[in-house]
């Protein structure tokens, strides 16, 4: 009797569990739904519910170690919010079925994940890595240092670098026993800082066409890209961050870079282990093991060829439309043509394949299993961008900026704008988007407190370099799942042994905004 009562114990209590925690998923939702409901309609935001869905989705995210599930626990929670129950009608699909998430499934994920699946047939990867390893690269620090310059060479925007910095380094940094996270640290500190300081791309169009009319400073967009250069000595997160990651990349650091990227470094170094046991890389298989064909001779043209025509399609164009010609935005925007540039970077590699006498199979193989091999980023990126939208209904920007906004002491403000930006971008995983609700309200308060040209100068940079952080930090921003994807980085573990470095870059950029407002008066 008491052993077939202790048989049956373990299945009731698993099953009362099960129903407890059920029951109060729907309590829960019932009482966001009924928040909703209650709130007027014509109202900007939900109040502090309007943190929930992205401050569910970044606790769960951390606190499972899996994504997936905390941007959809985050999307539902934001729809109830919102009375928006049918969450993939409202948003999900929407989301999904916009131009930019076509354009990043199309290019970022189909074209670079066929681009390096045809690599595994080809070799051309590994080719490239043990070219390179010959004349530049003799171990770890080498190797990191090469991933470092990589990420300023392709600095043509966050998501950009992302993709050409992870894929071209990483064979090389596997080779010389360098750990996904470290590879994943140095791709993303080197992608939107370096884009925000080398911008030679479409960041400055974008950030003048938002500062044109928000105070008299900038009556055009041509007005706000030339102060987005004026503006570059003063984006002191980015300078920070790409100083921590080259001293870190050359293990010069004068500081633990904190303990998780310790045991990271120490384990891959000593074991070749280059993730952690029981890491879920989002990178597969398809896209890290070489299945050359017998008799297929592998070449550096396997490799360079593809990348010097994306590079001379993504570059060449835009220096001479913007450079030469003077296109600078409105009917002549400067030509970045990302999407034909990654196309033709995979029509490039498979002509080349074929015509050194790889079968026509082989190729398409390669070109699919790659396609298939970034299946979880697709995911992950399509939770991501309905989650953004989730936020902008429930006014999450909107009760950041009205809850903070108007208690910032003037000398103070550069460095709280930064902390604002940062929240939000962390929150809502973009730095463009909070480029969006932020410039068109910081630089006419910075120009109220003080219409002086250097203190908008500061309040610009910080709002600028707090995105970044914000961004660069967010395990919901399509630059830190890029990251982890084109390196083949645990996206949690790379989160995680990021922040201790990302941290204390944000701090020096705190500190040097504080310090200036303070000694040169700027708004008093």
């Amino acid at each position: 009797m008491n052993g077939n009562r202790h048989d049956t114990n373990p299945a009731t209590g698993p099953n009362k569990r099960v129903i407890a925690a059920l029951a109060g998923i729907v309590l829960g939702g019932t009482g966001l739904y009924l928040v909703g409901q209650s709130h007027p309609g014509d109202a900007e935001h939900f109040g502090i519910w309007s943190l929930v869905p992205p401050a569910l989705a970044i606790v769960l995210a951390f606190w499972l170690r899996e994504v997936i599930s905390a941007l959809a626990i985050g999307i539902i929670a934001g729809g109830l919010i919102a009375g928006q129950v049918n969450v993939i009608d409202a948003f999900l699909i929407p989301s999904i079925g916009t131009e930019s998430y076509a354009l990043i499934l199309l290019v970022y994920l189909w074209a670079l994940g066929g681009l390096i699946g045809i690599w595994t047939r080809t070799g051309g990867a590994a080719r490239f890595a043990s070219w390179a390893g010959e004349r530049m690269v003799r171990g770890p620090v080498s190797a990191r240092l090469f991933t470092w310059i990589m990420g300023l060479i392709f600095h043509q925007g966050g998501t950009i670098s992302t993709v050409l910095t992870g894929t071209t380094a990483r064979p090389l940094a596997d080779k010389h026993r360098v750990s996904h996270e470290e590879l994943s640290y140095i791709t993303d500190s080197t992608a939107s800082p370096a884009a925000t300081l080398i911008p030679f791309n479409v960041w400055p169009i974008y950030v003048g066409g938002l500062l044109a009319g928000t105070i008299p400073l900038f009556e055009s967009s041509e007005d706000g890209i030339q102060f987005f250069f004026q503006a570059l000595p003063y984006n002191f997160y980015a300078i920070a961050a790409l100083l921590i990651t080259l001293l870190f990349a050359l293990d010069r650091l004068p500081f633990s870079p904190g303990r998780r990227m310790r045991e990271a470094m120490s384990r891959a170094r000593d074991t070749g282990k280059l993730d952690r046991d029981g890491a879920r890389p989002l990178t597969s298989r398809e896209l890290t093991e070489n299945h050359v064909p017998e008799g297929y001779r592998t070449g550096l043209i396997d490799f360079l060829a593809p990348i010097g025509i994306l590079l001379g399609v993504a570059i060449i164009p835009y220096f001479v439309t913007y450079f030469l010609l003077g296109w600078t935005g409105g009917e002549q925007d400067p030509l970045l043509l990302v999407a034909e540039a990654f196309i033709l970077a995979v029509i490039t590699a498979i002509v080349i394949a074929l015509v050194k006498g790889m079968p026509f199979d082989e190729v398409m193989g390669g070109f699919v299993d790659g396609c298939k091999g970034v299946t979880i980023g697709a995911i992950i990126l399509g939770l991501a961008v309905s989650l953004k939208d989730v936020t902008d209904a429930v006014g999450t920007a909107d009760f950041l900026v009205s809850t903070v906004g108007d208690s910032i002491p003037a000398a103070l403000m550069p460095a709280l704008l930064f902390g604002l930006c940062l929240v939000i971008a962390f929150a809502t995983g973009t730095s463009w988007g909070t480029y969006a609700v932020m410039i068109p309200i910081a630089m006419p308060l910075a120009w109220h407190i003080a219409p002086d040209p250097f203190f908008v100068t500061l309040c610009f940079s910080a709002v600028i370099g707090g995105a970044v952080f914000g961004d660069q930090c967010s395990p919901i921003s399509d630059t830190t799942v890029l990251s982890s994807l084109a390196t083949g980085a645990d996206l949690m573990d790379h989160v995680r042994t990021q922040i201790p470095l990302t941290v204390l870059a944000g701090g020096i950029a705190v500190a040097g905004y504080t310090l200036l407002a303070l000694v040169t008066g700027a708004g008093s």
